[in-house]
């Protein structure tokens, strides 16, 4: 039965004023209206105005201030920087029960910690007894003094943001509820602090959209009929406040659900059961024998026709419901033999030319086309992928391998002739290189550094590259953190895998650990100087909210390296990872960085553990991992453990844990404040144990030292220089030529026989990839609002950019860069034409605009000149290019068009600068 059914008998309010100021005292019966007991109620809908009018009756009139606007039905909008609304002094006072409801949306960008109100007061920069509600870990707190004395009643999940919600709160005979749209998500009891007693009565820090705490957060988004009574509301009650908001959820949700292109479907659709704004959703398919209603695909056979179906979405919350059509086009089914002759032409075998160790062979491919491989020199290569390199000096071996490719009864064979290099010669560790990230202050400290030793001296160090990033990352988050580095058994290889994050312009810590990227990011190098194009690997599935700190290490049981890293776990019904959760270790092998397996729990002892590192030794892995007092008896310290077996799994009920505790307490026995980030590595003399500890919230890292890790006897040195703020990252050991190279850096950027190293034609083509016409492989790529034309690339002056690849100056005494460009009227000041390393070309000269110049820039000894049309307009002195360059762009903030860049790796002569006017 609905409210408007029933007939209410009216509430006695009562209200007395005392000498200390105004007392509340609400008598309701047993059947109210929503408008009884109210204390004070907002509507938030008004047009304009820093009063916001008190529709209670009683006068508590707020006041706006700080980024606002008035959105009239919206409601009002806060900005996230000053904006809030406050309440008068005082207005929990005489209150023994309470409700607080208010209408929100919240901004997906919300930073954390928030409020969405904070009634109470204010000592020190502290709250001092305070009722509050918040979004993040979705839950309310009513307390006598700070946040140590809050009793809280917790959904155990984020609020969800982008949409409005009714958030309720009900205080009643020591039962605290929380409600979102009217459904009850979380319950208390034996709650023993009154709203009445907060301050004795006094609370001058009432506020809509802004903490107690004065540094927190505001609230950023929209906010709308705020009620505060002074008795708990009914389940029912609180059912009809929520109504106008859960209504409207599931045509919302189902609205906002996205399957891609329909169009044209070939494989299984994955359809979800359950939206981030949180409606249920079930499936119905049309045609169940063609799309089942789990999204399962069975294509009509060959040479019957597409079929068209209609899938309906129905969505469900707090009882209403919301439907929607999606259209499907299944594609009929092809042929046996082609999907056996696109299994086999899809495979690749990497490197094969220059084989260094085991490789992966596919068992099956696209469509389920069954492998079968051969080998003809299994000595050197076998059918399942090992290897065994020639001996150090010998000559390369070559390796016949044959696929058959099985679909039916259709069969296909194609043949792989590999070259297997020799060992590399036996080489003494003599020194240490150090790869990290050095926070979140700009663009550069969330990128790979490097540092090499002093000699074979682990505890001093150089920085490289002038301290400036080594490597930077151009795929998602465009962060990269916590880079590790591992050699491969043979020697000769080395792979560096890292963490997709961003935090320094990201969404924030709680937004990084919900939906975080579920990729690494990979680069591989034989020198340590020169690396590969970054890879970008997806190894998480939907069910992380992150994957953080990976790390490897060689397994010779599987021949494969285990790479590991941290994730928080949601549960596959919680696809908007609003759940709560805690980061576990998880794990998956690999052979080549490339191909990885699917991911399993390595390490949950039923709370948070993250950054694990491992070092061998004698018969045992040892593992240092950062722990939460979970495994050791110590918060947010190291634990030392060890196995034989690599890969042995520890879970919440495993007893005793496969793992044996060695060791814990590591830092806390030294007196350090909590760390994490363990990188652990063995001396070259092999008389001592180092673990490099990220002292977060002061050092950064400190270098902590044992004589075994069977007994540990841990020290800190006193004496010990490392690199300026280095984070998260590897210490690995280093023969004495690769500490030479690393100095050195890496060799001068090669060109073609004109001296040549890129050259791109910018007129016409389509897609984002610019080849290179130098012959030298250097693609380039289009990012942001950059379109193509005949006339040139299109920049339109906001983010658009050519990313062009790293390494374009590295290691040149002498260069000429010329660009052909036509700069729009319309151009604003700072703007590039072109960024390489430090050498950058850019908007301070008035070019002439609205006509084609042909821009020329050489290096030569350290000066620059500048040619407009093959004119001499500006020279400078001083000028440098990194060793390595990693951050080349042309036409940031560019608005006009690009039809021709060239980069030569010597200094052109005058009359070739006049020509290429041409």
């Amino acid at each position: 039965m609905s409210f408007r059914h029933l007939t209410f008998t009216s509430a006695l309010v009562a209200v007395a004023l005392t000498a200390a100021g105004l007392a509340i005292s609400v008598t309701t019966s047993s059947a109210a209206t929503l408008d009884d007991g109210l204390v004070v109620h907002y509507d938030l809908t008004q047009a304009s105005g820093t009063t916001v009018p008190d529709t209670s009756g009683f006068g508590r009139d707020g006041t706006v201030s700080g980024d606002t606007a008035w959105l009239g039905a919206e409601g009002l909008r806060l900005g996230g920087t000053s904006g809030h609304v406050r309440l008068p002094d005082n207005v929990l006072r005489g209150l023994t029960d309470v409700t607080v409801s208010v209408q929100v949306e919240i901004a997906a960008d919300q930073p954390v910690p928030y409020f969405l109100w904070g009634l109470g007061n204010t000592l020190d920069n502290s709250g001092n007894g305070y009722l509050f509600a918040t979004g993040d870990q979705f839950r309310a707190s009513i307390a006598t003094g700070n946040w140590s004395t809050e009793q809280t009643v917790d959904s155990g999940r984020n609020l969800a943001r982008g949409s409005w919600r009714t958030i309720t709160y009900t205080l009643g005979s020591g039962t605290a509820i929380l409600y979102e749209d009217g459904v009850a998500v979380a319950r208390k009891t034996g709650v023993t602090i009154t709203p009445g007693s907060i301050g004795g009565g006094t609370t001058t820090a009432n506020h809509l959209g802004r903490s107690v705490y004065p540094l927190d957060q505001h609230l950023k988004g929209k906010i709308r009929d705020f009620r505060l009574y002074g008795r708990a509301l009914s389940a029912g009650e609180a059912r009809e406040l929520g109504k106008g908001t859960a209504a409207g959820r599931p045509a919302a949700d189902v609205a906002a659900l996205n399957l891609g292109n329909t169009s044209a479907v070939t494989e299984n659709l994955t359809l979800p059961t359950r939206t981030p704004g949180g409606s249920v959703i079930s499936w119905e398919s049309s045609r169940p024998s063609v799309m089942s209603a789990t999204g399962v695909v069975t294509r009509p056979a060959p040479r019957t026709g597409d079929v068209t179906l209609t899938l309906t979405a129905t969505a469900t919350y707090a009882g209403y419901t919301a439907t929607r059509d999606f259209a499907v086009t299944v594609l009929e089914d092809i042929t046996d033999r082609q999907k056996v002759d696109n299994a086999l032409k899809a495979i690749v075998i990497h490197d094969e030319d220059a084989i260094r160790g085991n490789i992966t062979l596919p068992a099956k491919g696209a469509r389920d086309v069954k492998f079968t491989w051969q080998s003809s020199d299994p000595g050197v290569v076998t059918a399942t992928g090992e290897v065994t390199r020639p001996p150090a000096g010998s000559r390369p071996r070559p390796a016949r391998l044959s696929v058959k490719a099985t679909k039916g009864y259709t069969t296909s064979t194609r043949y792989f002739t590999l070259t297997v290099l020799p060992l590399p010669r036996k080489a003494a560790m003599e020194g240490y290189m150090f790869a990290y990230f050095t926070g979140e202050a700009s663009e550069d400290t969330e990128q790979v550094h490097f540092a090499v030793s002093r000699g074979n001296d682990p505890l001093h160090w150089d920085e490289l590259n002038g301290g400036r990033p080594v490597l930077r990352s151009k795929h998602g988050e465009t962060g990269v953190r916590d880079p590790f580095i591992i050699r491969s058994p043979e020697g000769d290889r080395f792979f560096l895998v890292a963490t997709d994050l961003q935090i320094h312009d990201g969404r924030g810590w709680d937004a990084a650990m919900r939906h975080g990227s579920r990729y690494l990011e990979i680069w591989e190098s034989t020198d340590l100087v020169t690396w590969s194009e970054q890879r970008h690997v997806l190894v998480s599935d939907a069910t992380a909210g992150m994957t953080w700190a990976p790390e490897a290490t060689y397994d010779p049981l599987i021949g494969a390296y285990v790479v590991y890293w941290a994730s928080n776990v949601y549960s596959a019904a919680d696809p908007g990872h609003t759940g709560s959760t805690y980061p576990r270790m998880m794990y998956s092998t690999t052979r080549d960085f490339r191909t990885f397996t699917t991911p399993q729990v390595w390490n949950d002892p039923g709370s948070g553990v993250i950054d694990s590192t491992v070092l061998k030794e004698g018969e045992y892995y040892y593992r240092f991992t950062t722990d939460e007092k979970v495994i050791g008896s110590c918060t947010r310290d190291i634990v030392l453990e060890r196995s034989k077996d690599l890969r042995a799994v520890d879970l919440p009920g495993t007893g005793p844990r496969n793992w044996e505790l060695v060791d814990d307490c590591v830092r806390t026995r030294l007196g350090t404040d909590w760390v994490e980030g363990p990188t652990a590595f063995k001396s070259n003399d092999g008389s001592k144990f180092y673990v490099f500890m990220d002292e977060t919230p002061r050092r950064g890292y400190l270098p902590f030292v044992t004589d075994s890790l069977e007994n540990p006897n841990w020290s800190i040195p006193a004496d010990y220089q490392l690199p300026a703020k280095p984070r998260h990252g590897t210490v690995l050991p280093v023969s004495k030529t690769e500490l030479e190279r690393l100095r050195q850096g890496p060799p001068p950027v090669r060109g073609n026989k004109k001296g040549v190293v890129a050259d791109y034609d910018l007129t016409g083509g389509t897609g984002s990839a610019i080849a290179d016409q130098s012959g030298n492989g250097r693609t380039a790529t289009i990012r942001g609002d950059v379109g193509r034309s005949p006339a040139g690339l299109v920049f339109g002056g906001t983010d658009g950019q050519l990313q062009l690849p790293d390494n374009l100056t590295t290691g040149l005494d002498g260069l000429t860069v010329s660009a052909q460009v036509w700069i729009d009227s319309a151009q604003r000041t700072p703007y590039s034409l072109w960024d390489l390393g430090e050498l950058d070309v850019g908007g301070e000269q008035a070019l002439p605009r609205g006509n084609w110049h042909t821009i020329t820039c050489t290096l030569s000894n350290g000066t620059a000149r500048l040619f407009d049309n093959a004119v001499e307009f500006a020279r400078f002195d001083g000028v440098t290019v990194n060793s390595r360059d990693t951050s080349n762009s042309a036409g940031r903030y560019l608005k006009g068009k690009m039809r021709r860049l060239t980069v030569w790796n010597r200094v052109l002569t005058t009359q070739e600068i006049a020509a290429l006017r041409r």
